[in-house]
């Protein structure tokens, strides 16, 4: 495995577990607004401890692809993601190659 792909699932591995974390906040079991709810940024840099307000359901269409994550603006990695959406406060991006297939093992979901 080169060095990029080891950096890469590292990087992954970081992410998701702020994913993690996400998961439980959309379940309900983390203190949010009725109608919003304030998600961690789900980047790799040490030490963010970022919010990101979103409804639930904005979320969950974000985790309808296991390769998907929300970042804060600017906090996006482009050498292992591609920035999909952009929203107020918040961006969507989508892992590739071995970044990917780590999001994807590592989904609480499957």
């Amino acid at each position: 495995m080169s060095s990029s792909e080891e950096r890469a699932r590292v990087v992954a591995g970081n992410e998701v577990l702020y994913r993690e974390i996400n998961e439980i906040i959309e379940r309900g079991q983390w203190p949010g607004e009725k109608h919003g709810r304030a998600f961690r940024c789900e980047c790799a840099q040490l030490g963010c401890a970022g919010l990101i307000e979103m409804t639930p359901e904005a979320y969950e269409t974000v985790r309808a692809n296991p390769r998907r994550f929300v970042l804060l603006p600017g906090h996006h990695d482009p050498s292992i993601e591609d920035v999909v959406e952009t929203q107020p406060g918040y961006v969507v991006v989508e892992k590739r190659g071995a970044a990917g297939e780590v999001a994807e093992a590592r989904d609480p979901r499957s």
